[in-house]
Order: C-alpha cells, then structure tokens, then sequence
C-alpha cells in the first residue's frame, strides 16, 4: 500500500528530525490527552513545527497515530538465544513490554477501533504494523530451520500462510492477554504460551496441511 503521506512531492526534501519529533510529540500527546482529545494543533505546538507540516506528511490523526505507534514496534528485534524456544521468548517479552506502554496501549486500541469503519486505514495498519514486524517470523523461522529445529518448507505459496498463521497466533494471543484481558505477560505466561506454540508447529511439520 501506498503512505497517504506525499512523500512523492517535489519540492523540498522532507525532514527526518522533524518527522521523528512530530512521531515522538504525538505518543507524548496520545499519554497526556488520551486520543479524544489528540489533535494536530497539540502535536504541532509539542514537536516545535507548524501544523501545516503535519499535514503535508499525514492525511489526518488516523494516520498520524499508526504511524506513532508503528516506530515504537519497530524496535523489535529477534534475539538469538540458542534455541527457537528461547528466541520466541525473548522476542514475545518485547512485544509485551512495548504494549504495556500507555502511548502504545491507547493509540493500538485507538486506531483499530476507527479502522471497524475505515478500510484504508486498515490497510496502513496492516502496512505499517503486521506486513513489516512479519520480519521477525520469517528471521526466526529462518533461523530455526537452519539450526533443524524446523524442516524447510519449498511451496512459496504453503511457506507464506505458514507466516501469517505464526504472526497471527502471536500478536493475537499477546495483545488479547496485555490488551483485552490486560493481564501480564510475565515470563512463566510467555514460557507457556510458547511451549503450546511449538507443539503446534511441530504438529504441523508432521502433518502438513493438503495444498
């Protein structure tokens, strides 16, 4: 998908710094304001821009958020612990440790519950958030397949539904206990979690699913 943001625009270059802290002002803002009361003018006014520079790089506060919110998963990055039980541990108390954050928290729940409503706002979350963090599975199955901890998986078609189910079981299984439950991820839930994770995979491996 495409940004709604012109970065295709002649003109002058855009400015990294200034993006980084209109991004930073807007979680700053999503914290103290809650998303209601979150407007551009606010961000604007916290980053030290002008509005209209907002506007010549987001559509609107949809886009503006899931971007925000985007960076902050950005910092995830997968461990290399030895094992691919030990790598998902590591990986999956990052992901929980960046949704106890209040600007995560509110701007995730925030912008999934306008894009009930939103189709194109959907699809940027699902560019900005799930196709780019699908990174860490396929780095983490990479790995795991090398090591033999999992057998290699030739079909393109078979290997990218292997993907996605992985990511969806995930992030699902982690914002719904941080997000909806909002019960903690602690270490003894996520070393659960990710033994009935591998006993699914392994599962899988032995039985593979018809084309």
């Amino acid at each position: 998908m495409q940004s709604r943001s012109p970065a295709s625009r002649t003109g002058r270059p855009r400015s990294a710094a200034a993006d980084a802290a209109i991004l930073a002002a807007t979680r700053e803002a999503l914290v103290d304001l809650g998303w209601s009361k979150l407007t551009l003018g606010d961000v604007a006014t916290r980053a030290g821009v002008a509005k209209t520079t907002i506007y010549r790089r987001w559509a609107g506060k949809n886009e503006l958020v899931v971007d925000a919110v985007a960076e902050l998963f950005d910092e995830l990055e997968l461990p290399d612990r030895g094992s691919l039980a030990a790598d998902i541990e590591g990986v999956v108390l990052q992901l929980a440790s960046i949704l106890a954050l209040p600007e995560a928290r509110s701007g995730l729940m925030a912008v999934v519950a306008e894009a009930t409503r939103d189709e194109a706002l959907r699809e940027r979350i699902r560019a900005s958030v799930v196709d780019r963090q699908k990174r860490l599975v396929l780095e983490g199955r990479s790995r795991a397949q090398a090591r033999g901890e999992l057998p290699a998986e030739p079909d393109p078609a078979s290997s990218a539904r292997t993907v996605d189910l992985i990511f969806d079981m995930v992030a699902g299984a982690v914002v719904h206990r941080t997000l909806v439950s909002a019960e903690p991820a602690d270490e003894e839930w996520v070393h659960r979690f990710t033994g009935v994770l591998l006993r699914g995979l392994a599962g899988d491996a032995a039985h593979p699913a018809d084309g």
